[in-house]
């Protein structure tokens, strides 16, 4: 199959409005992927060259029509069940005690957590699986929680609203949980799993860029937010951080990547392990 070539001047036009759009790096060693991936943009809108597309982008209807199918494109969707399984036990084992002991989360009112670029689903629903967990080993309490989950990509979006996943994609699921939030299919459905209904009624989506006002008038409890903040400049991280404690209560936590650090940003928040923040008054 013939491959449009993407040159210099308008890899330069594209990956300038990424950034400005989106916050993403998009630096020359990206130059070949951003090619591969919009290769196919051209041929559903019949474009027969990157100068083209560009002008089609930046045009009142490319605004309005092409942005969110290119963002669709560009941005990565990596995500796994129980992802660094570390922070459930921390969520489970330190700061659902302390926030229920100090603030009544999900006693006096839901306990509200935000999986902030949620991808396809697997992080707020893995989130989902902990929290019912929690409330079912916990009777007492009548624990209660919601859980947003928000991505840039309506993509994304659309795979993760329907729960649905191919059986090897839950392989790390816990086989007790697999049994309890775990719906296999069957005849033209076989190989495939979805999540419960009882699990997909507490986790709202949203589409939301990083960019724009938040626009939401949640406050959260937990916040994680992983691997996400490796995509963007440091001063952009900083702002991004910032609008993120704005909409964490008082001793709640936010959860990053293992490969990302806070060292250096200006925020409010205390490091409780590694990879754990709470933030302080």
């Amino acid at each position: 199959m013939f491959r449009v070539r993407l040159s210099d001047r308008d890899f330069h036009r594209l990956s300038g409005f990424i950034q400005r759009e989106c916050g993403i790096r998009m630096p020359e060693s990206k130059k070949i992927l951003l090619e591969s991936r919009l290769q196919k943009r051209l041929r559903s809108l019949g474009l027969s060259s990157f100068s083209a597309y560009c002008d089609y982008l930046f045009s009142p209807e490319g605004l309005e029509n092409e942005v969110v199918h290119m963002i669709d494109v560009v941005t990565t969707n990596k995500t796994d069940f129980y992802r660094e399984p570390r922070h459930f036990e921390y969520l489970v084992q330190k700061a659902l005690p302390e926030l229920i002991t100090r603030y009544g989360s999900g006693i006096n009112r839901n306990l509200t957590a935000w999986s902030a670029g949620c991808s396809t689903g697997e992080e707020p629903y893995t989130l989902a699986m902990v929290l019912s967990e929690f409330a079912r080993k916990s009777p007492g309490l009548n624990f209660r929680y919601l859980i947003l989950a928000t991505d840039i990509s309506t993509r994304a979006l659309e795979k993760a609203k329907k729960g649905i996943y191919e059986e090897e994609r839950v392989a790390p699921v816990p086989l007790e949980m697999k049994k309890k939030y775990l719906l296999r299919g069957r005849n033209k459905h076989r190989g495939l799993v979805r999540i419960v209904p009882e699990l997909r009624a507490v986790v709202k989506f949203r589409r939301l860029n990083f960019l724009e006002d938040f626009r939401m008038r949640e406050y959260m409890d937990i916040i994680f937010c992983r691997n996400v903040i490796i995509y963007f400049e440091r001063d952009t991280q900083e702002m991004l951080l910032n609008k993120f404690c704005q909409r964490l209560r008082t001793g709640g936590y936010l959860f990053i990547g293992h490969s990302e650090t806070l060292n250096g940003l200006d925020l409010p928040l205390v490091q409780i392990e590694p990879t754990v923040y709470r933030k302080e008054h």
